[in-house]
């Protein structure tokens, strides 16, 4: 099996989720960017020690049809969306998904800005969500989420590719979607009705009993068990995000997994039901506005790409824009502001030199 990508690293303070779609004629920009894309993280990471900055990286389908020749991945499509009586989700446009992680959204912004301007020209950039960590590990609703994650062996065998794909071994399929929730109607929920609704104790972030978990709870309706009587498990690494001028609230929710079928008959159970619910209750105070399918190639992939698609072959080297990065053009101005104060003298340094040139540099 190839050397995974981060998923299973634990979740931080702070994510950046990048959803891009591939511009006519951009896929030599793309593919270049995708062989340098652990090289910026590493770049950005040493200018910020101890911060724990990593960036998955994923491909869509018709994404990878454009990027790439040859084998590919056996259960990589496009994302179908759901439309139940009730409640729907959609199917939104996305061929590169950038997970970006770390313990301060300064080290996010940098690394995010720095591929931005690597696929400036070649990419349209259909979403982009800063996700924070919550009190507790919790989501906007107020409760707990993550709790059922998978750990350990089972974490491994739950989100990776194995022999089923050995081309694509160490890879993982992943589904974003976007959740917005009307929190006054949330709530406006007795505790006790919100439990219900999630199938968890809100303050201790307990499971319910099974003869108090109503069989439309949240906890129900995720709960896949294979007719052999085993458990099928995701990995979430969802986030809350939100602006609270225009009260775009709700929770980024981003499940890897070896199969995309687990996942997708989650959401199956969700929006059209069981035997025993209509639908998942969460919907009601949950709204799903986006939704995408990637696949997440293992690390070593993009050491050595796959031939580009005939009539498609790499173009020219990219040349890169001029990018300032924000960490170090903080510090110049500090150093700046300083040296006024002490001075009197913008530019004049103690160290003796003129302070002559700039910090402004293309990434190399």
């Amino acid at each position: 099996m190839g050397e995974p990508q981060p998923v299973l690293d634990p979740l931080t303070p702070a994510a950046i989720f990048l959803v891009a779609t591939i511009d006519e004629g951009g896929e030599a920009a793309v593919r270049q960017l995708l062989g340098e894309v652990d090289e910026l993280r590493k770049s950005v990471g040493f200018r910020a020690p101890g911060q724990g900055l990593s960036c998955v990286t994923s491909i869509g389908s018709s994404g990878w049809d454009r990027l790439f020749a040859g084998p590919r991945p056996a259960e990589l499509h496009e994302f179908p969306g759901y439309r139940g009586a009730v409640h729907s989700c959609p199917a939104t446009p996305g061929d590169l998904l950038f997970h970006i992680r770390s313990e301060t959204t300064g080290t996010c912004y940098e690394l995010a800005m720095a591929i931005a301007t690597r696929l400036r020209g070649a990419v349209t950039f259909v979403d982009e969500t800063s996700g924070f960590r919550y009190f507790e590990q919790r989501d906007l609703l107020g409760f707990v989420d993550g709790t059922a994650n998978p750990e350990g062996a089972a974490a491994v065998a739950s989100v990776f590719v194995g022999d089923e794909d050995a081309d694509f071994a160490g890879g993982s399929y992943v589904i974003v979607q976007k959740y917005v929730h009307p929190l006054d109607q949330w709530n406006a929920l007795p505790v006790e009705e919100q439990e219900r609704v999630i199938g968890r104790t809100k303050l201790s972030d307990y499971e319910l009993p099974d003869d108090v978990k109503p069989p439309n709870s949240h906890v129900t309706i995720n709960t896949i068990i294979d007719l052999d009587g085993t458990e099928r498990d995701v990995l979430r690494a969802n986030m809350p995000f939100g602006t609270v001028g225009d009260g775009q609230l709700g929770t980024y929710y981003i499940a890897y997994c070896a199969t995309p079928s687990v996942t997708e008959r989650m959401l199956e159970r969700m929006f059209l039901g069981t035997d025993d619910a209509a639908y998942d209750r969460i919907l009601d105070f949950s709204t799903a506005i986006t939704g995408t399918l990637f696949f997440t190639p293992a690390a070593d992939f993009f050491d050595d790409l796959p031939d580009a698609p005939a009539g498609a072959e790499d173009g020219p080297q990219v040349t890169v824009p001029e990018f300032e990065p924000v960490i170090e053009a903080n510090a110049a101005a500090e150093k700046a502001a300083a040296t006024t104060t002490a001075t009197g003298r913008t530019g004049a340094v103690s160290d003796g030199s003129l302070a002559i040139g700039t910090m402004k540099r293309s990434i190399q």
